[in-house]
């Protein structure tokens, strides 16, 4: 629906002024602001001028168009010789030595469309549409009509009280742009502030990630250090407490044979903790190195299966079941992670399974990567802890964590393990029903391939057991054993391993 509001010809320069009064007029009985009605006004005088300026004069159509929204429409039309190359003259680029166009891009600024028709033989149209906002009602014929009608009684101001009213516009938007400039002085100020801030606090965390760098290297220095210093009076203690358990020096009462027990238990428990810690130690170092070796999944699990045996107790109700791996091919990486990887696994899944089964099986996965597995039936781990169970020394409450001793360290290392020869450890679990951790790994080893010195340069970490299986030598035997410690107590162990048929060496001066 189309409401002509008022109609107005632009013959001499004085109509301009009169056009401009008639839109604001119009606008304000239309319900536009006072910002809006200038805008309009503005627009709707340098439009009329170019057509009194280019085409000698020409017409000015007031309308309103539409019910819900509505929209309020200037036509500007003359009969003139039209613009030459329009699209050039619209163009962002476009530059004018005498000023034609900035009257088109100066509507199209203030106004929400603008359409231009122009062409030698029909002139020129331009069209300025604003848009009703969603706060104004729409205006009835009935209001349209009022309109109109106050329109027609209403005579024309005197130019001069339009060129003041243009004054006062300017100068309200002269203090407007002023009291904007004061509110960008004062952001920028907060801005400099601001920034000030930032760059105390970037500084201040350097300084605190620096201090935490500096922790952590203590920390690693101090676990890799006091590892060392531990295993030897540890092993020491070991070794000691299997020759009494042994009866290499004689028979023991029951009681003793049980306090020789605990001493060698706890010790055993101990040098987990203190291995676990060397480990964790040198990944976070990054000095652990790696072996890399070709082996076959069904020899690894066939050692597995030899090691992991005897954590089961006689009649036990749990089954431990290595599948059997199926078209796998040739590993190349470094064995011995891969096994302390699934051991540690295992035996968690021991430790916390009652009944059931531990199933430990291994796929070929997907870019050359194969999946190990090992599902137990037991405990299970709830989903808000199946991320915490990788943190260090985190240990999980359950009706059997008292009865297994663990370091919390193991699911922490076998993570670390795993990253550091290119793979991921998952988890599933659900509780009360049983939990599958998967290892993927790659087929080859991604990473560089280390010089075999340094490969080989953490071998000395290890403090060789000289204790064979048979516990004890054979009575003619004349064995030697070659100790590299310089305690006291590898000095008794060596003599009475090889019925002091030792050569002892002492290294005081070399310790390690």
């Amino acid at each position: 629906m189309s409401y002509p509001i008022l109609t107005t010809e632009v013959r001499f320069e004085q109509d301009i002024v009169q056009v401009r009064q008639r839109a604001r007029q119009i606008a304000k009985g239309l319900g536009f602001d006072s910002q809006v009605q200038t805008r309009i006004a503005t627009a709707v005088s340098e439009i009329a001028r170019n057509a009194f300026k280019y085409a000698g004069g020409g017409k000015v159509e007031f309308i309103v168009e539409g019910e819900s929204p509505q929209i309020f429409r200037t036509r500007i039309s003359d009969t003139g010789p039209g613009i030459a190359d329009l699209a050039t003259v619209l163009g962002p680029n476009f530059r004018s030595q005498t000023g034609a166009g900035l009257g088109l891009a100066a509507a199209k600024r203030l106004m929400d469309e603008v359409q231009i028709d122009s062409g030698p033989d029909r002139g020129t149209a331009v069209q300025l549409v604003k848009q009703f906002s969603k706060q104004m009602p729409a205006l009835s014929a009935i209001e349209l009509n009022q309109l109109v009608d106050k329109l027609a009684r209403q005579i024309p101001e005197d130019p001069y009280a339009e060129i003041q009213q243009q004054n006062q516009e300017l100068l309200r938007t002269l203090d407007e742009l002023r009291q904007r400039q004061e509110e960008l002085v004062q952001l920028n100020q907060q801005l400099e502030d601001t920034n000030r801030g930032v760059l105390a606090l970037y500084a201040e965390l350097n300084d605190k990630a620096e201090s935490l760098r500096r922790a952590s290297e203590l920390k690693t220095s101090f676990l890799s250090n006091m590892s060392h210093e531990f295993r030897t009076p540890l092993t020491a203690i070991m070794s000691l407490s299997e020759i009494l358990l042994n009866r290499l020096d004689g028979e023991l009462s029951a009681e003793q044979d049980k306090q020789v027990n605990y001493i060698y238990k706890s010790a055993e428990s101990l040098a987990e903790l203190v291995n676990d810690s060397l480990d964790l130690a040198k990944v976070e170092a990054g000095k652990l190195t790696v072996r890399l070796a070709d082996f076959e999944v069904e020899d690894l699990f066939s050692a597995l299966r030899g090691m992991m045996r005897p954590l089961l107790p006689q009649n036990s109700a749990v089954a431990l079941i290595f599948a059997a791996p199926l078209e796998l091919p040739t590993l190349t990486t470094d064995e011995g992670k891969v096994s302390q990887i699934l051991r540690n696994l295992i035996s968690n899944a021991l430790k916390f399974t009652e009944a059931g089964e531990v199933r430990v099986a291994a796929e070929i996965g997907d870019e050359g990567t194969v999946t190990f597995s090992v599902a137990d039936t037991g405990v299970g781990i709830s989903p808000a802890d199946q991320t915490r169970i990788f943190e260090e020394f985190v240990q999980l409450e359950n009706s059997l964590q008292k009865r297994v001793k663990g370091t919390g360290l193991g699911l922490s290392l076998c993570k670390k393990l795993a990253e550091f020869l290119g793979g991921s450890i998952e988890i599933k679990s659900s509780p009360g029903v049983g939990s599958t951790f998967f290892v993927k790994l790659p087929i080859l080893y991604p990473g560089d391939i280390e010089d075999p010195l340094e490969m080989s340069a953490d071998k000395g970490d290890e403090i060789p057991l000289a204790i064979a299986n048979s516990r004890s030598p054979a009575p003619d035997s004349a064995a030697k054993v070659l100790s590299g410690e310089d305690e006291d107590s590898f000095s008794v162990f060596a003599e009475r391993l090889a019925g002091r048929n030792s050569l002892y060496c002492d290294r005081s001066d070399q310790r390690r």
